[in-house]
Order: structure tokens, then sequence, then C-alpha cells
């Protein structure tokens, strides 16, 4: 008897609170054919529904030796992939040193990049961050819609490569606190990450401390709009401050390219709980959620389609994660890469 009641009773509270429409949809109008059924929509061909990401590894275990004295191993912290899982994307692991040949064979299957976070600034790590982002740089010049996510030291790395200068990094104390980000003004975020957030989010991301920080260097914004490279590719989004009122650079987006540079970190939000500085409010939750679709979004327009052998023979599902949030201090998880693996 209640569901034959609940639907007027709905109705009307609905109407008595402002909330209903003046009319209500009948079901062809909802989406539904005479049948009943759903009408679906044709998937769109211009969009790829099945996007890959590619996560560069890091040296290490991610636990400062606790897990492995190895000293070959690389790692990507289990919260990388999830964040790119959660915008609803699959991930193919990019093993820094491995053979560069079998590394790039690999950078062909995937729709998008991540550099994530670290302390390696020098010698291999670097030079392969960098040919990594010359090659986005050129298959988006191509006319491939490749993107790319730096988060910290990806952040980091990137404005050193682009500015050409080593030097161009400073000492910030932000190695372990949450902030808000503050918007620069008259900023446009059209076509950034920032589009899709709820109004009332944005406001509290100004606010609240909505975003993790763990880092020890970056960029004041005088020194990076001084850098004639840096700011003819970047746009500065937004700024952050650090424990000793010291301004730096926080989100930027490429004026060309589909590039986002991070300082903070949008992952840990959701996947994190090492720290008990990290957010972990609804709001917090929503700021990894968007962040996560975007990057997605924009990988959903690549249209690098590889043979589904050569991807599943690849993906992060042929390794496992190892638990080391144990320590009470660190990552959760992570995927540690002792040697190649891979089908091609």
């Amino acid at each position: 008897m209640w569901r034959y009641v609940c639907l007027p009773f709905l109705l009307l509270l609905w109407s008595d609170t402002g909330l209903a429409e003046s009319t209500i949809l009948l079901s062809s109008q909802a989406g539904f054919d005479g049948s009943g059924s759903p009408v679906c929509s044709s998937p769109d061909p211009n969009l790829n529904y099945k996007p890959v990401i590619g996560i560069l590894s890091h040296p290490g275990d991610g636990a400062s030796g606790r897990l492995t004295n190895d000293t070959s191993s690389t790692y990507i912290a289990a919260s990388y992939v999830k964040f790119a899982e959660a915008g609803g994307a699959r991930v193919i692991p990019l093993i820094y040193n491995e053979p560069e040949e079998l590394l790039f064979q690999k950078l062909e299957l995937v729709n998008g990049v991540i550099f994530t976070g670290g302390w390696a600034k020098k010698y291999d790590y670097f030079e392969i961050v960098q040919k990594i982002f010359n090659r986005a740089l050129e298959r988006n010049d191509a006319g491939e819609h490749f993107p790319v996510y730096g988060i910290c030291l990806g952040f980091e790395l990137m404005s050193i490569i682009i500015s050409q200068n080593r030097d161009i990094l400073e000492r910030f104390d932000a190695e372990d606190n949450a902030s808000s980000l503050q918007f620069v003004d008259n900023v446009n975020i059209d076509g950034t990450l920032f589009q899709r957030f709820p109004p009332e989010l944005l406001k509290k991301l100004s606010t609240d401390c909505l975003v993790m920080q763990k880092h020890k260097y970056g960029i004041t914004p005088a020194n990076f709009q001084g850098n004639p490279a840096l700011s003819s590719f970047f746009e500065i989004l937004t700024t952050c401050i650090d424990e000793n009122s010291k301004t730096y650079v926080s989100t930027v987006k490429a004026k060309r390219y589909p590039i986002t540079g991070f300082q903070w970190h949008p992952e840990k939000n959701a996947f994190e709980w090492g720290s008990s500085a990290i957010p972990h409010s609804e709001d917090a939750i929503q700021v990894t959620q968007h962040a996560a679709s975007y990057l997605v979004s924009e990988a959903r327009k690549s249209l690098n389609r590889p043979p589904s052998k050569k991807v599943l023979s690849n993906l992060i599902y042929n390794y496992k994660p190892t638990y080391c949030g144990y320590a009470g201090r660190g990552y959760d998880e992570v995927y540690i890469f002792t040697q190649p693996r891979s089908r091609f």
C-alpha cells in the first residue's frame, strides 16, 4: 500500500518546498520509449570510453627501504592509481628504469600521463621525465589530445624542464599541512580542472583547508612570472601560503596544451591516511573526485586506440600492491617494481 501513497505524497512535498517544476515530464520526455525501456544515447565517436593513464614510477620503494633493499626498485603509490581509476580510467605503469625502448612502447598504449610526487630531481629519472614530457608535447602538436598531470615533484620537474633552469625552485615550509587555494585575480577557469567544480565548493576552496601540501620546494609568483619560458607556457590559476606566510604558485594550466601542474596533492584526500593533516571531509573528497574526473575527461579526447591485447598485458592489474600503512606514516599502499614485466 505504501508504494501507492508515497509518490503523491512526495510530489506534494516537492511542490510545497519549491523543489518541483511546474510540469511533470512524461516517460517519453524523460528518456523512455513507449515500451517503458530507457532510450540510451549513442556513444560519441570522438571520445575514447576506455582511456588508459600512464603513471611514471619513482626511484625506491616508497618507504625509505623498509619494504625492499633492492637498490634498483621503483614504486608508484597506489593512491595515484586509485585516483586515475576514480575518474574512470585504467592504469599502465611506466617503469622509469626499464629499457627505454620498452618504456616508450608502453607510452604509446596510454592516453595521458601522471608525473607523481617524490624527491628525485636529477640523473636518469629527470632525463626520463624530460623525454616523456617532450613526447607528450609532440603528440599534442601532431593533433592528438594527450593530457599530462604533474603533481608536486612532477610540477617542479616540468617547471625545470620548461624554464631550462635547475635553480628555479625555492625552499618553502609546506611539508605536511592542509591549506586553501587562493585564485589569482580575474582568473578564467573555463577549460581548467576547476570549471566543473560546483560554485559552493569553489568558494570553500578559498576559505577552507581542502588541499594537502607535502613539499619543500616551489616557486614564488614573481619568479614564475619573471621567467619568460614559464610565463608564456603556463597560466597561474591559484597560489598558496606556506607556514612562514610565503606565497607560492600552487596550480597552473598550460596555455596551448592539456597540461596541468599541481604543487598540492589532489590524490591524497580520498586515498591516503598516513598523516593526520590530510583533509578527509566530504568537501575534500569532492576535490579529489573532480580533479580525477577532469584528467580522465581530457584523456577521453585522445583518439589513440592501441591493440587491446597489448593494453591488457601491461595494465597495473598485472602487479600486486604492498601494504605499508602499518608504520603509521607515509603511503598506505605502493606498487613496487623490481624488474620489467610486459608482453609486446
